[in-house]
């Protein structure tokens, strides 16, 4: 558990208990819906682009009043926010070695909705390393995340990452999930570094246990992150955001998976391209039978070189499509590129089409057959997705494409793929057109019946 609570959602006074105002604070445009809590259903939506440059909550104001004229209900609704406002969460990742407790706390801040922008193996490192100095200097996270060691064991190690920490001038918060036994010296060692203790991400070899980081990740980011980018001059900002968007989105997924069972969604977006699986482990998954670190039921990844506008160079190089190097040398110069002809829209679909397909090849691995000493074996690597019953697509160019956008987006991405790739084979499939994901996310803690109902018409609209 954590050792301080995470702070809750804030109320309207007076809202009203039928409906509640989901907001998503994006990186370019912030989307609003107006939730219908008795029937679990939408009612209304609104977008406009984010005002990053005066004040988060122009936006939402210009959203707010849209929502208004739909439904005059939205005025005094609870309000309810995620943001990936202004970057969203950086996270840095310190631990013991990098095999091991660094990944396994490089997953755990994936999972948490953070963009990992660092990675440090405090091992063999002097707590004046100067490695620690490219925290304050030059990566510049919102949150370094401190891990090391199995429960019981070595503490000389994450004690003196901790001291680097603090010696290479990092001031910003950070969360221990390491070795529990090195608690008191490790927060003796950060000071007055503000901190959150939470569990050990690896208590024991063969554990991976994210979910206490996670909660304190959570924590970090609306008591420091949210207030310190200073995106808004109004409290109100800050009392109703409930967390990073990907890491509510990945918490919308969990409840969809609730009821649909096995569940991969693929999200495509300008820059990056996310995939969100939540699968149920036969026990050899959950060990390190295959792998340093072991899998997870929730799995989040997110692949920075994949994306439709701002990483459309990188995944054309990725895919290489020659033939697109121009398409996406246009998108990338211009971010707010719209195709209107069908030429265009096929290429957007080219790019989309190969970032998906490298993303969920990437998240899911694969299943060779290898000779080693002891015969032929079956060696597996990633989340094998194989029996997923629903695949959910998001992202602009699946909600603002032609016809059977997403048949041609995902078709190299389903069924019996060559190479041995552990990619979903029979999935239904649907596109969550109305960002329903994250305002299920958003909603689950407080109106859990809400949630469940907006995620059921989702994966009934699958067929």
């Amino acid at each position: 558990m954590v050792e301080e609570g995470a702070l809750a959602p804030v109320s309207k006074p007076g809202g009203h208990q039928d409906v509640a105002v989901c907001v998503d604070f994006g990186s370019t445009f912030t989307k609003a819906a107006l939730v219908d809590l008795t029937e679990g259903r939408i009612v209304a939506q609104a977008a406009h682009p984010t005002t990053i440059e005066t004040d988060v909550l122009d936006a939402y104001d210009a959203c707010l009043a849209q929502l208004v004229a739909a439904d005059p209900r939205a005025a005094s609704a609870d309000v309810l926010a995620c943001s990936s406002a202004g970057g969203g969460l950086r996270i840095a990742v310190v631990g013991n070695e990098e095999l091991v407790t660094a990944e396994a706390g490089r997953r755990v801040a994936l999972s948490s909705g953070g963009r990992v922008v660092e990675v440090i193996a405090a091992a063999g490192r002097a707590p004046d390393s100067a490695l620690y100095r490219t925290l304050n200097h030059t990566t510049r996270p919102d949150v370094v995340l401190l891990t090391g060691g199995t429960d019981g064991g070595n503490t000389q190690v994450v004690v003196d990452a901790a001291k680097g920490i603090v010696a290479g001038g990092w001031t910003g918060p950070v969360v221990y999930a390491g070795n529990v036994d090195a608690r008191a010296e490790v927060t003796a060692a950060l000071g007055s570094t503000p901190y959150v203790v939470a569990d050990n991400v690896v208590p024991r070899i063969g554990v991976l246990s994210p979910e206490s980081a996670r909660l304190a990740i959570r924590e970090m980011f609306l008591s420091h992150v949210i207030g310190g980018k200073h995106l808004s001059k109004r409290a109100d900002f800050t009392a109703m955001v409930t967390g990073a968007t990907p890491d509510i989105v990945l918490t919308g997924v969990e409840v969809l998976a609730q009821i649909a069972g096995d569940v991969v969604v693929v999200d495509v977006g300008g820059a990056t391209t996310d995939v969100h699986s939540v699968v149920q482990l036969d026990p050899e998954e959950a060990t390190l039978s295959r792998e340093v670190v072991a899998t997870t039921p929730v799995t989040r990844t997110v692949e920075g070189d994949l994306g439709m506008r701002w990483s459309a160079t990188s995944t054309v190089a990725a895919a290489e499509l020659g033939d697109l190097v121009a398409a996406a040398e246009v998108r990338h110069a211009d971010p707010g590129f719209l195709p209107r002809t069908d030429a265009e829209y096929a290429e957007d679909e080219a790019i989309a089409r190969a970032a998906v397909g490298l993303a969920l090849r990437r998240h899911a691995g694969r299943s060779q057959v290898v000779v080693g000493p002891d015969g032929r074996v079956v060696e597996r690597t990633g989340k094998d997705l194989r029996e997923v019953d629903l695949l959910v697509g998001s992202g602009g160019v699946l909600r603002h494409g032609r016809d059977g956008v997403e048949q041609r987006v995902f078709e190299d991405s389903i069924g019996e793929v060559a190479g041995g790739w552990q990619l979903p084979v029979r999935p239904r499939f649907v596109v969550d057109r109305d960002y329903v994901l994250a305002a299920a996310g958003l909603l689950v803690e407080r109106y859990p019946d809400a949630a469940e109902r907006l995620v059921r018409r989702l994966a009934d609209s699958s067929g």
